[in-house]
């Protein structure tokens, strides 16, 4: 276990010269509070991207579609719910990602819903450190999972919670095999990110995905990577420069994760 916290921005238009070794950190592209004030254009490209993880979630330029990387491949979940495989030329405006190294593992996970498997990995996280981040994964059965992705959008660009009212398209399957990828960020990144869970799904065959919004597990294993080590890169640029991102955008991110 790493025995101190690590956190480091920077401020480039492009990946910085730094690179994780596998298991070593988060890396975040951009702040979850410029996705939401409308700073859709690309930070990073998936390539780039992939330098600094092999496991995690997002979006993508325009905020088309959902991101899930898993095993190094990065998938766009669709508007109308397909999956397909991006390629490393795709650009990021915003993105969580690491090296998965699993530190804890659980069997046997059934839950009835999404707040249910959310209280579950926590109680996990309380007993490892709560002030830590984590990267999950949850593998198995579904027999109810409800997610959603969205429409790409234009210029002008409008707030997050805005264009997902008329934009976000949502849908549920029953019985499905897949892998839930999940982000915990502790409560004092609450400025730059979403403190608690964020889950996206990746069906086992990669043809269904997206932002889960509910979820019903059954006997799943759950993985989780503890990270001590927490860096970021923001673009350098007038539309960022512009963005007030010290105003509390909390009632709206909660909008946008389905509360």
């Amino acid at each position: 276990m790493k025995k101190f916290l690590a956190v480091v921005v920077v401020m480039l238009s492009s990946c910085a010269a730094f690179a994780f070794t596998e298991g070593d950190g988060l890396f975040q592209t951009a702040l979850l509070q410029s996705l939401m004030q409308g700073e859709y254009d690309g930070v990073v490209t998936v390539g780039e991207l992939k330098r600094y993880g092999d496991t995690g979630i997002g979006t993508f330029q325009d905020v088309n579609g959902e991101m899930i990387m898993l095993g190094g491949t990065v998938y766009r979940a669709l508007w109308d719910g397909s999956v397909e495989v991006v390629s490393d030329d795709e650009t990021v405006p915003f993105a969580n990602v690491a090296f998965f190294d699993a530190d804890i593992t659980r069997g046997g996970v059934s839950a009835a819903s999404i707040s249910e498997l959310k209280d579950t990995m926590t109680a996990i996280v309380r007993e490892h450190g709560r002030n830590q981040f984590y990267m999950a994964r949850v593998r198995g059965l579904m027999p109810m999972i409800h997610f959603r992705s969205e429409l790409a959008q234009k210029k002008p660009y409008k707030p997050l919670n805005e264009a997902l009212k008329t934009d976000q398209r949502e849908f549920t399957c029953r019985d499905i095999r897949g892998t839930i990828v999940a982000l915990y960020c502790p409560d004092y990144m609450s400025g730059l990110n979403t403190a608690g869970w964020h889950l996206h799904f990746i069906s086992e065959d990669g043809t269904k995905g997206g932002h889960v919004l509910e979820v019903e597990t059954s006997d799943c294993v759950v993985e989780m990577d503890i990270m001590s080590d927490f860096r970021m890169i923001v673009p350098n640029r007038e539309s960022f420069d512009g963005k007030k991102l010290s105003v509390n955008m909390q009632e709206e991110i909660l909008q946008v994760e389905g509360k």
